[in-house]
């Protein structure tokens, strides 16, 4: 158990297989180029960052960031160099020592390798290290393949939050709930370790 004051800053998170880099313009263009891609996956959030949405998304984003309510990354990929997709800390609560990890979208071609559990591994260690004490993970109901990889993660499922929240699209979504403690942190991280070895 953590008695760590919890505060997440803007910083680089790097491991052997990828860089998770916060916004800057710079990524802006390469970071749309990304996106812009699998329309069905994108109906499943919040909100759109896929071709003509991209700019209120990336606005949405970067005015949190400066607020200090979100953090979003860049993933990049360090075998190619290449940017491979998104992810976010949002929902941070500083009085709860509790944060959620979502918007993540992995373009198609990196959702079988390394770069999800990779970059997961980094935020999970980065924010255990600054105290948090539960960090939550929520998907859409109907979104089977990343409930999967949720639960692949090693993070609990804890329940349905029914009619949670309305997507881009109006759907009023069921978003399912998953979390990992910093009780269970160590055995989580071990596991991430070891896949990623494999």
């Amino acid at each position: 158990m953590t008695n760590l004051p919890f505060h997440l800053e803007q910083a680089v998170l790097s491991g052997p297989h990828v860089r998770l880099e916060p916004y800057t313009p710079q990524h802006k263009d390469a970071l749309r180029q990304v996106l812009d891609c699998d329309a069905p996956a994108w109906d499943l959030f919040a909100m759109s960052g896929q071709g003509a949405h991209f700019h209120s998304w990336w606005e949405m984003l970067t005015t949190r960031m400066a607020a200090g309510q979100w953090l979003a990354y860049a993933i990049r990929d360090l075998a190619s160099g290449e940017l491979v997709g998104t992810s976010s800390f949002l929902n941070i609560k500083p009085e709860r020592q509790c944060v959620e990890i979502g918007a993540t979208f992995l373009h198609p071609g990196a959702r079988s390798g390394h770069a999800n559990p990779a970059s997961k591994l980094l935020m999970l260690d980065y924010a255990f290290a600054r105290g948090a004490r539960r960090v939550e993970l929520l998907t859409d109901a109907r979104n089977v393949r990343s409930q999967a990889a949720i639960a692949k993660l090693g993070a609990q499922r804890e329940g349905v939050l029914r009619r949670d929240r309305v997507t881009w699209t109006g759907h009023v979504r069921d978003s399912v709930l998953y979390a990992v403690t910093d009780l269970d942190w160590p055995d989580v991280h071990a596991r991430l370790e070891r896949r990623l070895a494999g």
